[in-house]
């Protein structure tokens, strides 16, 4: 009798364990894709100089948790995405308002106002004013809704949805990787949020296979770690970028 008491007893502890670690798993995928953006966000506050992030990180993460969001509509997946999603989105709205915040005071002479109204692709994601951005972004979501909801029973374009959605935000390091190449430094980027970008992808990949989440996860889960190392590779081949600018300036000057 005292054996089987023992038995349950060791069994409900293990189930609690097991909940308790799966629980602990969702509130990382949850909340810790915000957190590589916040030592660049306090950087940024700091410097008053956003030149060294690519805003067009934010893009793409923006557009693939907005992707992802109308996703779970037309097939549902882990809620824990959803949520995370969600703060995504809140947290690069953030980003984004403080790089513009921040430009807009590095000016000395402003020139011509540039928003999205304007319609000119020219400044494509380099307004001037936060709400361009937000007015962006709303309008795209309304797009693909409203498509979504009409070819709803269309699997073709559900499953295009869903890999668009992941694809992008496995591609959201190549604008950094571009940015870094062009100026061959990585200068004003912060090296703990792509650190952080690496080890927190290599999370997500290995929840995605465990909690069998659609293959498009997996396959731009897999992509996003590789682009990932790719930056973190220009962090020791150009450094913080002092040497080339040395010598492009002794060049200039020769």
């Amino acid at each position: 009798m005292e054996a089987e008491e023992e038995s349950v007893t060791d069994s409900s502890f293990s189930n609690l364990m097991l909940s308790s670690f799966v629980w602990a798993c969702s509130a990382a995928m949850i909340f810790g894709g915000v957190v590589p953006y916040i030592p660049q966000y306090r950087e940024i506050k700091r410097s008053q100089n956003a030149d060294g992030f690519s805003l067009h990180v934010c893009l793409a993460l923006i557009v693939a948790n907005t992707l992802r969001i109308i996703f779970w509509f037309a097939k549902t997946y882990e809620f824990p995405l959803l949520l995370q999603s969600i703060l995504m989105n809140f947290a690069m709205f953030t980003m984004v308002h403080l790089c513009v915040q921040v430009k807009e005071k590095s000016l000395v002479i402003k020139g011509k106002e540039r928003t999205f109204t304007d319609l000119d692709w020219r400044y494509f994601w380099a307004w001037n004013d936060f709400q361009s951005y937000l007015d962006f972004i709303l309008v795209l979501s309304i797009i693909v809704a409203m498509l979504t909801y009409f070819m709803l029973d269309i699997s073709l374009y559900v499953e295009g949805l869903g890999f668009i959605a992941v694809l992008t935000e496995a591609m959201l390091g190549v604008p950094q990787l571009y940015k870094n190449y062009i100026s061959h430094s990585t200068k004003g980027m912060s090296v703990k949020m792509v650190f952080m970008w690496t080890v927190g992808d290599i999370f997500k990949t290995i929840y995605f296979v465990q909690r069998n989440t659609p293959k498009q996860f997996v396959w731009c889960g897999v992509l996003q770690v590789g682009v990932d190392f790719c930056v973190l590779s220009q962090v020791v081949l150009y450094g913080r970028g002092t040497k080339f600018h040395r010598t492009r300036k002794i060049q200039a000057s020769l």
